[in-house]
């Protein structure tokens, strides 16, 4: 949505960006009218907090279902607040975004299985230390029951990241070599979610880079354009 982001409250005359801080209501004196004083410009990204500490401090105190259920709640929330066009800049499709969603859908699968192996359950563990501050476990510590839970969520992440993209370029003029990028990576991630995200990590990363080698050449990188041309080509999923 386009939104003019730098507000000046009419009870007291301070002027704040939503921007930054997300909220319409005036830091100073705490009023709820506010004007616009810029141009609007496409705003997708909400403020939000990601922090997974009060799940972690329960580890020793509840089950792993429940603790799943905890980082899930969590995760969802991030996730369907978080956009990727921030004040007109498009920003980049970030780890720790990535990070999100992938223990989302793998703590969807950890508060639903009656017995996890030893090796799921640290790959979950891994997931939940490390994923507010932007950090994914390396490809090779993926298990082969939670691959499908990867190349899904990292699927659904290029698809909203897409369609922030194409928002994002509705007001500028794509080439027709630009545009069928775009349409081939929505394909890319078609085929993913047709397969339930039963991919190879390594499959799922790929199309990660592809995406955003993407977005590089859109904002005017040519190099990464092309070779996000090469990698949308190169991908095949089995």
């Amino acid at each position: 949505m386009k939104i003019r982001g730098e507000r000046e409250c009419t009870a007291c005359g301070t002027r704040w960006s939503y921007y930054e801080t997300g909220s319409v209501g005036c830091p100073a004196c705490g009023s709820l009218r506010s004007v616009g004083v810029d141009e609007r410009t496409e705003h997708t990204d909400m403020q939000v907090a990601f922090d997974l500490t009060p799940v972690r401090n329960a580890i020793d105190e509840v089950d792993a279902d429940d603790l799943a259920e905890r980082a899930r709640d969590r995760c969802r929330e991030y996730v369907r607040r978080r956009g990727f066009v921030n004040a007109g800049t498009l920003r980049e499709l970030d780890d720790t975004y990535l990070a999100a969603i992938e223990l989302l859908h793998v703590a969807d699968i950890v508060a639903r299985e009656i017995h996890l192996d030893e090796r799921e359950e640290l790959y979950f563990l891994a997931l939940l230390r490390d994923a507010d501050q932007g950090e994914r476990p390396p490809l090779e510590d993926v298990p082969q029951s939670l691959r499908a839970a990867r190349g899904l969520a990292y699927a659904n992440a290029v698809r909203e990241y897409r369609r922030d993209v194409r928002t994002w370029a509705e007001d500028r003029e794509l080439t027709t070599s630009e545009r069928g990028a775009l349409e081939t990576l929505g394909e890319h991630v078609t085929r993913v979610r047709m397969l339930d995200g039963d991919i190879e990590p390594r499959t799922a990363e790929r199309l990660v880079e592809a995406t955003r080698e993407l977005a590089n050449g859109l904002r005017g990188d040519e190099i990464a354009f092309s070779q996000a041309q090469e990698r949308l080509a190169a991908l095949e999923f089995e």
